[in-house]
């Protein structure tokens, strides 16, 4: 239930997952929200009600917050920021290969919001940004009437809305007390634990929370191949190790190594920072490596099921279930499934893939990052004359494909690789079909 209609006006220069979720998600509660981008396409498609991006519960409140005037969507992020209390940067950090992030969109940002900023106004770090960018965007903005707040993100893609109306804690980091309470204000009426903090200690949350994660995800994957060395079996492992509270059983899924927007992005960058200021970040370093080591793996298995090496698959047809890193979004930045399908069809493989977002009209982005695979309309047409059939994506109705049908349509001696250990080894074995989940026996 959204709160009654808020004095404070905010601004979203962005309107990206982020930016958009947060814009949205404020409104939702009660604010009067106005979110700005520079593309004018993007702007106009949100003002006909269209959301850009697959997030459950996102284009509902989105049109709530519209229909009661507390969400506007314009042009410039001086437009987004013209009389606003508190301005939320939301724009791109995208990193280079080294793990140090480009911080040149959101000191743009900063720079075209600087003249029209009111005094007291606080302007916040939203995207995931290096340690010391609170200090940048000061320098950029050069006002001393006016304050800068880091509060970073912790979204989660497919559960986005409900990560920031529910969320485990809100993190605010700031070298005024005054301005930080500002924006813990803004969350007066979600129940949750606010942490106020210096700049640093706020930005490093961020990345030390990321960085866990996807140590516990990368921690799973090791004990999977383990087990398979010892003839264990993942399931029992991670019952018996997820039932102990100190540890717990989120992230305790096998898999083929974690990717999207966040955990590459924020692993490579905990290691650079930590680098940039003496320190030899060893065991994030060992978490990627084990994520890539990972995705090595399961190309052998594909390998293997066609009596294969990974470096000649020539003729090999491959059945893809799903392309997205993860279920509930359309992303495929860093997709596991993308990164391994590249090196199967570079090795000579021809692979045909559904996935529930790529049905109907393919966005630039998805043209450009799917060319070279063909795409089906329905999920058991990947399965026809497939030498190999993997599943990449936990997308739940892929659990309920007749498994009959795929052996049928792929004929004889066809293997599951299942890379998800989305099915039960003994159903698919007996469609007659073989079977190769991720530490399984």
């Amino acid at each position: 239930m959204s709160a009654s209609a808020s004095a404070i006006r905010l601004g979203v220069v962005g309107t990206g997952y982020v930016g958009l979720t947060t814009g949205a998600c404020f409104a939702h509660i009660g604010h009067h929200v106005v979110c700005g981008d520079i593309d004018q396409r993007k702007v106009d498609l949100l003002n006909d009600g269209q959301i850009p991006i697959v997030e459950d519960g996102l284009e509902q409140i989105v049109r709530d917050a519209r229909s009661a005037g507390r969400l506007e969507f314009v042009l410039g992020a001086a437009a987004a920021a013209a009389d606003a209390d508190i301005v939320f940067l939301c724009v791109p950090t995208p990193q280079s290969e080294d793990g140090s992030a480009d911080l040149s969109y959101i000191e743009k940002a900063a720079a075209q919001i600087a003249p029209i900023l009111k005094p007291g106004a606080v302007v916040v770090n939203k995207s995931t940004v290096p340690v010391g960018s609170t200090l940048a965007v000061e320098a950029v903005l050069q006002r001393d009437d006016v304050f800068v707040v880091s509060n970073p993100e912790f979204l989660r893609e497919g559960t986005a809305v409900g990560d920031f109306l529910q969320p485990d804690r809100v993190v605010i980091g700031s070298a005024n007390r005054a301005a930080a309470e500002k924006v813990a204000g803004l969350y007066d009426s979600i129940d949750t634990l606010i942490i106020i903090t210096d700049p640093a200690s706020a930005e490093t949350i961020k990345y030390a929370a990321n960085g866990f994660l996807a140590m516990k995800v990368s921690f799973v994957n090791a004990i999977a191949a383990m087990c398979e060395a010892v003839g264990a079996d993942v399931t029992a492992v991670v019952e018996g190790i997820g039932s102990d509270k100190r540890i717990g059983r989120q992230f305790l899924n096998p898999g083929p190594g974690w990717g999207g927007s966040c955990f590459p992005k924020d692993s490579r960058a905990l290691v650079k920072i930590a680098e940039d200021h003496g320190y030899n970040f060893s065991m994030m370093k060992g978490v990627v490596e084990v994520n890539d080591e990972q995705r090595a793996r399961m190309i052998d298995k594909v390998a293997r099921a066609v009596g294969r090496h990974h470096s000649n698959l020539t003729g090999v047809t491959v059945g893809a279930m799903g392309l997205t890193f993860k279920a509930g979004t359309d992303d495929l930045r860093e997709s596991p499934a993308m990164a391994i399908i590249a090196e199967l069809r570079r090795a000579g493989a021809v692979v045909r893939a559904f996935d529930p977002t790529t049905c109907g009209e393919l966005s630039p982005h998805q043209e450009l990052a799917l060319a070279g695979i063909e795409l089906t309309s329905a999920l058991i047409d990947v399965t026809d004359g497939a030498d190999v059939i993997c599943v990449f994506t936990e997308w739940p109705e892929f659990a309920e494909v007749d498994l009959e049908q795929v052996a049928q349509r792929a004929g004889a001696g066809t293997t599951m690789v299942d890379m998800r250990n989305l099915f039960d080894p003994a159903d698919v074995k007996n469609t007659g079909l073989g079977y190769d989940g991720v530490g399984r026996r």
